[in-house]
């Protein structure tokens, strides 16, 4: 079989293409006769900026900012001369994977590291800048980021708010006296979750960062006094847009503040891959990432790709480090299976690489052993997905 290789990152273990590697070394062991591409793809979260930059030609810049902490850090970003573009990956700067664990808290955090670190880029002489949001350690809307380029929240009694958990209090917003930042900014989601209510991000994500429930309504009340301020003053209700809730509210920041354009991450990447023509040469897809639940689904790379394959009706296999909601996933992946199915989460999060070959190796045989519709598929007649759940 051509067999299309296509993780996204094992978040804070592996890289995508570290995990393309050690899945193709686990599905070569079972079956060796495979022709095997590896394309490791992107979604606009961790693991962005690198793979973008190698498609752009862009070189490698390092630039003094704060993280979501406000601690000093070396953010590493890239730089394509040529076209005089910047390419960001928010998690590089105010990353969750950057922070000890649970040493902050999101209440704590905000992302004026970011907004320092477009006024690096415009200093360079960049007229476009690319960000991929995700990963994120904040729940700010883009308060910090903003701040961080000039712009002032202010109360009733025209004092500065300094922390976003105070904009309940927001009544005014007054622009920088300059735009500080590149002219044309494009932003590449990894999710398409509005900024408030039931799919929004604080209560979607927030407990992936440690907010808890009873902290929920503190956080969506600043939150929603900022979409209305920014809503009178700007006239557009972008806390409404898909993607304004991605990277704890910095799609909207982004929008509201800078005028970026929010693109889902996953298009974005797979237009400079030429993703589809890929699947349309393969006989079966192989994709994973660290945790495969019903969010990989909202707009995710492993969701989206899946997604592709159903259109193009090739099979898609799935790897993850952890599996949730495998009712609903089983109906988009032919084959399932999980690190946790062989190890303890601790010791997958430790030696990540030698269980992901283990697992894949498992699916390359029960792609043999128990979907023999698959050749059926490859002889040119197309049979409905079987669906897949993992086990041992």
């Amino acid at each position: 079989m051509r067999v299309l290789i296509a993780p996204d990152k094992f978040k804070g273990t592996l890289t995508a293409s570290g995990a393309a590697q050690a899945m193709a070394r686990g599905w070569r062991r079972a079956r060796p006769e495979d022709e095997l591409t590896l394309l490791p793809i992107s979604d606009g979260g961790d693991g962005f900026g690198a793979l973008f930059a190698r498609q752009m030609g862009a070189r490698s810049v390092r630039s003094v900012v704060t993280d979501a902490a406000g601690r000093r850090v070396r953010a590493q970003w890239w730089w394509q001369a040529d076209r005089r573009t910047a390419i960001i990956e928010s998690a590089r700067v105010v990353g969750l994977a950057m922070l000890p664990a649970g040493k902050f808290h999101p209440f704590q955090l905000d992302t004026r590291g970011l907004g320092a670190l477009l006024r690096k880029a415009k200093k360079k002489g960049a007229r476009r800048c690319v960000i991929g949001l995700g990963g994120s350690a904040t729940n700010d809307g883009g308060f910090g980021l903003a701040r961080g380029l000039g712009w002032k929240f202010l109360d009733r009694a025209g004092t500065s708010i300094e922390r976003w958990t105070g904009l309940h209090r927001l009544q005014r917003i007054e622009p920088p006296p300059q735009k500080d930042w590149p002219g044309r900014i494009i932003v590449a989601l990894d999710v398409q979750n509005t900024l408030l209510g039931p799919r929004g991000c604080t209560r979607v994500y927030g407990p992936q960062k440690g907010l808890r429930p009873r902290e929920f309504a503190r956080a969506e009340a600043a939150l929603r006094r900022l979409a209305m301020v920014t809503q009178r003053r700007t006239g557009r209700n972008c806390s409404q847009w898909a993607g304004a809730g991605a990277a704890g509210g910095l799609g909207f920041g982004l929008a509201a503040f800078l005028g970026a354009k929010l693109t889902p991450g996953f298009a974005f990447v797979a237009r400079q891959l030429r993703l589809a023509a890929a699947v349309r040469r393969a006989d079966l897809v192989v994709t994973g990432e660290g945790r495969l639940d019903r969010s990989s689904l909202m707009g995710k790379g492993v969701g989206e790709l899946a997604s592709l394959c159903v259109a193009n009706q090739i099979p898609c296999a799935a790897v993850a480090g952890v599996l949730a909601d495998q009712s609903r996933l089983g109906r988009r992946f032919c084959a399932l299976a999980a690190l946790t199915d062989w190890v303890a989460p601790q010791r997958a999060l430790a030696h990540p690489a030698p269980w992901l070959e283990r697992a894949s190796r498992f699916v390359a045989g029960r792609i043999t052993a128990q979907l023999p519709w698959l050749a059926e598929t490859l002889n040119g007649s197309t049979l409905p997905h079987e669906p897949g759940r993992s086990r041992r």
